[in-house]
This record gives C-alpha cells, sequence and structure tokens, in this order.
C-alpha cells in the first residue's frame, strides 16, 4: 500500500506535532517542497492566524527545557537561532538573569559537586560553565563557591 505525499500544510503540522516551530524555522525546513510560489506564506499565515505557530510559545518551551541546564547566553543564542524576534530574545534572557546564579550553581553541583584543588581543575570547570552560556561573574562566583551574600 503506498501512501500520497503529504501536503505542504500537513508537513507542517506534522513538524509542529513534534515540538513548537517558529515561523523562521517552518520557512527553513519546507521551502524545498513549495510546489508554487507564496505557497508555504499562505499555509504559515493560514496556520498563524489559527494559532498553530506562536513564538511565545517556542519561548516557554526552550525555557522549560533548557533553562535548567544552559545560562542566559546560550539560550539567546538558541532563541536567535530559531527566528525570534529581538525584543522578546532580550525579555527572556532578561526574566533568566535573577536566576542565573542558583541555575549555575546547580549545574556545578551535577557536573563536578567539589570545588577544584587546582588551577587547571579551576580553569577546566570555569571553561564547562562558560560553554553553558553562564555569565562570566557568575561562573568566577560558582567555581570560586562564593555565596550569594558575597
Amino acid at each position: 500500500m503506498r501512501q500520497t505525499p503529504l501536503s505542504l500544510k500537513g508537513r507542517a503540522l506534522r513538524l509542529l506535532s513534534g515540538r513548537e516551530h517558529t515561523r523562521a524555522e517552518l520557512e527553513r525546513k519546507l521551502h524545498g517542497v513549495e510546489e508554487q510560489p507564496g505557497q508555504l506564506a499562505l499555509v504559515l499565515d493560514e496556520l498563524q492566524a489559527k494559532g498553530f505557530i506562536s513564538e511565545q510559545r517556542v519561548i516557554e518551551s526552550v525555557l522549560h527545557r533548557r533553562a535548567v541546564r544552559l545560562g542566559g547566553a546560550r539560550i539567546r543564542q538558541e532563541l536567535q537561532a530559531k527566528g525570534v524576534a529581538p525584543e522578546a530574545v532580550q525579555q527572556a534572557v532578561a526574566e533568566l538573569r535573577p536566576s542565573e546564579l542558583a541555575r549555575a550553581r546547580e549545574v556545578w553541583l551535577r557536573k563536578f559537586g567539589a570545588p577544584p584543588q587546582d588551577a587547571t581543575e579551576r580553569a577546566r570547570q570555569a571553561r564547562f560553565m562558560a560553554a553553558r552560556g553562564f555569565e562570566g561573574e557568575v561562573v568566577r562566583r560558582v567555581v570560586a563557591g562564593l555565596d550569594d551574600a558575597d
């Protein structure tokens, strides 16, 4: 039994059923299967009007899934790569800032759990935390074992 190829709208809905996508992501993924110029824009307009495409839900999804393990810089990078509006990216990252130190401490505890014994280990831990997108001052405080009151 042979399946018929999915329509453009069907393909978009299949992508959206897996996870939230921004309009820009859907355009990137589906531009190669567009049969007539403008067809993809019409399909995406319809899906957006019906609420299937929501930039706010994409932001909430990224924050929910990734903020536990990543710092603001990596979250910013991920949202920008998804095509989220710059103002919305700034707002999302600003909302994360108050919890950055606590989140960094949790990531550090899970990965290392003990203060570095020498400069080499301190540098390794700092590189790990920086690669996760945490700010330099936050990384310094976490690796040095400084409390919030300092």
